[in-house]
């Protein structure tokens, strides 16, 4: 690999807490294998899940980097054995298993996109994961379609406001919870049709009003705990439920009579632990059927703050305040 360093600037922890804990240090330049590309980084994603595995709950996977950043947007600089695609000087996003918040950091070349003209840099990074994630759990676990309704809990969040953006493109009604006036507003402006103001009204009770009463046709979930019971009377019949994180909690008490009556489907995943054959699948859905929509400017991320990779702390502070709108990135 030459011209490329042999360590490089990251970030890490000694161990886990809150998000002082985050500080640079110096790792060695990772070295790609089959498969896999290794990209000079320009932008690192901020995602919840970061969070997590911060605070020493979301271990990465045996084969991961055990560095944060799930996403990144940035140029190939190597290309591991039987790789084709992309070449070196390739300008790329790519969701990773781990590692982006780093100067350099591995992809797999089956999950890079190439950044289109027109997409800045920033904007790429902020992309790969809100719309794996979204695309595979709205519209393939969830089986949204054209002319159906969902609720979206977290409109303004990073996964809130793709599900919003992917559901106005793909003719879906997409209903959102937010906490406050200003977030509410700010869930229309990107493209909700309803934001239901969850810390001044019941959205059990709003979901019903606005569809009068029949429900939505999906939900999607980040929330789980005690909302997942609320969430079912949010339903109409043969509705679906999908769990894709559990920031109230992991347990959840349900009538199961009710979901037999109503033949509602819960349903959940989360996206690090799959399989490589899986991402690598998905991805090529998403460039096939989302990609041309980022080309032609269609799909634009809603974008919150950019942080220099060494401020990834505050970065970190700022997500968990809840007060961002859109994807929080770190400039490499």
């Amino acid at each position: 690999m030459s011209g490329i360093p042999a360590t490089m600037t990251a970030i890490g922890w000694d161990a886990p807490g809150g998000p002082e804990v985050l500080r640079p240090e110096s790792v060695p330049v990772p070295v790609p294998g089959p498969g896999q590309v290794l990209v000079k980084v320009a932008f690192a994603g901020v995602n919840r899940p970061d969070v997590i595995q911060r605070q020493g709950f979301y271990p990465p996977p045996p084969d991961a980097s055990p560095l944060p950043g799930l996403e990144v947007s940035g140029q190939v600089v190597a290309m591991g054995e039987g790789v084709t695609w992309p070449f070196t000087g390739t300008m790329v996003c790519a969701l990773v298993a781990g590692g982006g918040y780093a100067e350099y950091c591995i992809a797999e070349a089956a999950q890079c996109l190439q950044v289109p003209t027109g997409l800045s840099m920033a904007e790429a990074a902020a992309i790969p994961e809100t719309l794996f994630t979204v695309w595979h759990n709205v519209f393939e676990r969830g089986m949204a379609a054209p002319g159906e309704t969902i609720l979206v809990h977290g409109g303004t969040s990073g996964i809130g406001s793709m599900a919003v953006l992917l559901g106005k493109l793909f003719g879906v009604t997409v209903i959102v919870t937010a906490g406050g006036p200003e977030k509410c507003h700010q869930a229309l402006e990107i493209g909700a049709a309803h934001a239901i103001d969850y810390k001044a009204s019941d959205f059990v009770e709003e979901v019903k009003r606005i569809t009068e009463g029949r429900g939505v046709d999906m939900v999607l979930d980040m929330v789980a705990g005690d909302y997942v019971a609320r969430n079912l009377k949010c339903l109409a019949d043969d509705g679906r439920h999908v769990t894709i994180a559990v920031q109230g909690g992991v347990k959840a008490e349900l009538n199961m009579a009710e979901v037999m009556r109503r033949r509602l489907t819960l349903t959940g995943s989360t996206l690090r632990p799959r399989s490589k054959a899986f991402k690598a699948a998905l991805a090529s859905e998403i460039r096939e059927t989302v990609w041309p929509l980022v080309a032609t400017g269609e799909l634009r991320r809603i974008m919150d703050r950019t942080f220099p990779l060494a401020e990834a702390s505050a970065a970190h502070a700022r997500m968990e305040q809840g007060s961002h709108i859109g994807k929080i990135v770190l400039a490499v």
